[in-house]
């Protein structure tokens, strides 16, 4: 089939990273029964190369690290994958590079990775299918909804037409807001140095001198990798000492990082055991039932009050259905009465309005927290979401050499538990907590709390790294300053301040937001998608690109889909739960790529065959 005048069909995807790479993958996959051997051209935009995009390119440090083991990233769809498309199977990044599956990799072997899926993914489209690299960045999109699409690309005096457009953007740099704002004009009035958000691997540090102090805001990954280039990245090297505890020998080329937070400790450390025996059956309190609920409502429904208790249900089900079956010794009745009594509990705590707001409390209402209390004796075993999730609520110390200490036996008592199946049910409440994003996915925007606060729990760092933290601190080369941190600027320097030491503060001529951008298509630097809201797209209240939850068509302001134009990825209020897929579980992204390429090719079909009729 041709378009019309002899015209091939043209479909550009704007972004080739792990986003783009898997839309392609669904359309060779789909192709044969959707499209048929016709001809089709795809145009892959993007000024990184295809497969590792951006963020996955072979092209960084080595010694930045992947965040997931390798067995734990795929970019294949299995059996478990709600989809219409058929399954196409292929390895994992273990199986591919042949690593032990609870290895770390590295983000060059991530990318070599990615690359070898992309060209395996061009060589399964059928032949009338090709594809072309643009590596250049897409500045706009223009275009009437009913006819053929323009792509405007740097540097470029025309655009390619397309008859569809997908936007896998991926993740984006934002403008600073107004606090950033004000920050950066301060030290450039009094020549201090400012990071702002970034990609730590793409950000200059040179400026950061030897034995300078250095304020740091942000405890999460952003901060690790930060963490891992002004030390390993500057000569310095660990050892192992004769007791087995982890030293760092100092170049003397690194800054002395003062580190603090929101909630003023590192994300709780990967789990550094495998699942055995029977895994809790989820979803059992939020299932698609209560999403279908929710979604349902007349006045919408709002995340602390409607959604969370649901997963303090879902969480608290988890945790306990592991601690009554590996390690019923610890508790005080038959996993049959303690069931029943949960599900009665969580009915009269939701018939009461009962449940945490945003963390408050343990798992679930009074009712239940009165249940726990008396089935399992020993509080250790006992779910309390707030402490996992601000653990330095309420703690207070004298002195930032008194807090010291005290972090570093909570991050060793952290990595120690996480290392440990004794206290397995942590595993289990990781199960629920992807079972629960899988379902949350459909609801859209919920608002940015809860990405933290997964984030916090199930999507830390490797074990090793809070070790090579830990090391750090005990030579001098890290100092915690606690939670609550504030930053202000001040007689020619930046002051940090903490609630955990009050009426203390650190100064330095430094200071680095270890965070990633949070762009909205207001505040985004894509020209791209902030041109496509300035033209009536639709954005949610958080600032994301409003898009349709059944095939990713990209909706205006009024709630209609754009027939020709799609959006997938982190940038859209349909979102999935990372870069890659655990497999066997479900993925989310791989069924929101696959309804969108076959949404794609439907449409490049029939439209292939209304003009060559004409």
């Amino acid at each position: 089939m041709s378009g019309a005048g002899g015209v091939r069909p043209s479909l550009v995807i704007v972004g080739a990273g792990p986003r783009g790479t898997g839309l392609l993958e669904r359309i060779a996959a789909n192709a044969p029964e959707l499209y048929g051997d016709a001809g089709l051209d795809v145009h892959l935009v993007d000024p990184y190369p295809p497969g590792g995009g951006r963020i996955w390119r072979e092209e960084q440090p080595p010694l930045l690290w992947m965040n997931s083991q390798a067995q734990d990233v795929t970019m294949f769809t299995d059996d478990t994958v709600d989809m219409a498309g058929p399954v196409r199977e292929g390895p994992t990044l273990h199986e591919w590079a042949e690593l032990d599956g609870r290895h770390f990799a590295d983000r060059q072997r991530q990318g070599t990775y990615m690359r070898w899926v992309y060209e395996r993914t061009v060589a399964a489209l059928p032949p009338g299918i090709r594809v072309r690299h643009h590596p250049r960045r897409a500045v706009r999109v223009g275009g009437p909804r009913e006819g053929r699409q323009q792509v405007w690309l740097e540097g470029r005096p025309r655009p390619l037409l397309a008859d569809l457009v997908v936007l896998a953007l991926g993740h984006l740099d934002a403008e600073l807001d107004e606090g950033q704002q004000e920050l950066a004009a301060y030290a450039r009035a009094h020549d201090l140095v400012h990071l702002p958000p970034d990609f730590t691997a793409d950000s200059d540090l040179s400026a950061l001198g030897p034995g300078e102090p250095v304020l740091v805001r942000g405890f999460g990954l952003a901060f690790v990798d930060l963490m891992v280039l002004l030390t390993e990245g500057r000569g310095g090297r660990y050892e192992t000492d004769a007791e087995g505890q982890l030293t760092y020998r100092a170049s003397g080329r690194e800054p002395v990082l003062h580190v603090g937070s929101r909630r003023g400790v590192p994300y709780h450390s990967k789990i550094g055991y495998d699942w055995t025996g029977e895994r809790p059956p989820l979803p059992r309190f939020f299932g698609p039932g209560e999403v279908d609920e929710l979604l349902a409502r007349p006045g919408g429904f709002d995340f602390r009050r409607d959604v969370w208790p649901l997963v303090e249900k879902e969480l608290g089900f988890a945790h306990y259905h592991r601690l009554f079956a590996a390690h019923p010794d610890r508790t005080a009745m038959t996993w049959t009465d303690f069931e029943e009594e949960y599900e009665r509990c969580a009915a009269v705590d939701s018939a009461g309005g009962a449940g945490g707001a945003g963390g408050a409390g343990g798992a679930g209402g009074a009712e239940i927290r009165a249940l726990v209390a008396a089935a399992v004796p020993d509080p250790a075993d006992r779910l309390d979401l707030s402490a996992l999730d601000h653990p330095l609520d309420g703690v207070r110390h004298p002195s930032y050499d008194a807090l010291q200490e005290s972090l570093r036996t909570y991050v060793e008592g952290d990595l120690t538990r996480r290392h440990d199946p004794a206290h397995s049910p942590d595993l289990a409440v990781f199960l629920g907590l992807l079972s629960v994003y899988g379902q949350l996915v459909r609801l859209g925007d919920i608002g940015p709390w809860w990405h933290g606060f997964f984030s916090c729990l199930a999507s830390g760092p490797p074990g090793p790294r809070l070790r090579q933290m830990l090391a750090l601190s005990r030579a001098g080369v890290l100092n915690f300053l606690g939670a609550g941190m504030t930053v202000t600027a001040v007689d020619g320097v930046f002051r940090a301040t903490s609630t955990t030491v009050p009426g203390r503060y650190a100064e330095a001529r430094a200071l680095v937001e270890a965070r990633l951008p949070h762009p909205t298509v207001e505040r985004t630097r894509d020209t791209l998608l902030r041109e496509l809201y300035a033209g009536g797209a639709a954005a949610t209240p958080e600032g994301l690109l409003a898009v349709h939850p059944a095939d990713g068509r990209v909706l205006d302001r009024s709630g209609a889909p754009h027939p020709r134009r799609f959006a997938l990825g982190p940038h859209t209020d349909a979102r999935g739960s990372g870069a890659f897929t655990r497999p066997r579980t479900g993925g989310p992204a791989f069924r929101q790529n696959d309804a969108t390429a076959r949404a794609a090719l439907a449409f490049l079909r029939d439209l292939s065959c209304r003009a060559t009729a004409a």
